[in-house]
């Protein structure tokens, strides 16, 4: 009877996707040969290069545009000025339905470091941003991510 019972609890383990068990930091990116749902007509495919590359232009057209040089994102009623120290290439996401996922660490002029969650619509090379969150302050998260239902949720960090 107990071995019937730890088989059955073995094999609903195994079958339980551990994303349901454990709430992520960041979404998860799609993993490396997974290939993106295929487009037909004049749509075409986002790859993580090009969130990437959409998430470095919209930063450097934004900071272009501010008197300082700078990329500034509100803050706790704070107006921040951020530099870009990296976009993490390896948390770029797409999320479905032509929505995308970035994250990037800045660094502010405190001297404080910024980990920023960028949200993101539309295709290569016209990448619009559309939700910007200061997730992370000197490496301490102010939330997390967890998955519901195949839809991710911000919620209070543990």
């Amino acid at each position: 009877m107990i071995s019937r019972l730890i088989i059955a609890a073995a094999i609903t383990l195994f079958f339980t996707p551990a994303a349901l068990i454990v709430a992520q930091e960041h979404p998860e990116h799609p993993k490396k040969g997974a290939e993106h749902p295929k487009k037909t007509g004049a749509e075409k495919q986002v790859s993580n290069a090009d969130i990437s590359a959409g998430i470095k232009k919209n930063i450097d057209a934004q900071s272009k545009k501010s008197t300082d040089s700078k990329f500034h994102v509100n803050y706790q009623g704070q107006d921040l000025a951020l530099d870009l120290i990296r976009v993490h290439d390896d948390r770029l996401s797409d999320l479905g339905g032509g929505k995308y996922f970035a994250c990037v660490d800045m660094t502010a002029t405190d001297g404080k470091t910024y980990d920023i969650d960028f949200f993101l619509t539309g295709s290569p090379g016209k990448m619009k941003v559309t939700d910007t969150s200061v997730h992370k302050v000197d490496g301490k998260p102010l939330y997390d991510w967890k998955e519901e239902n195949g839809t991710w949720h911000k919620v209070p960090a543990s």
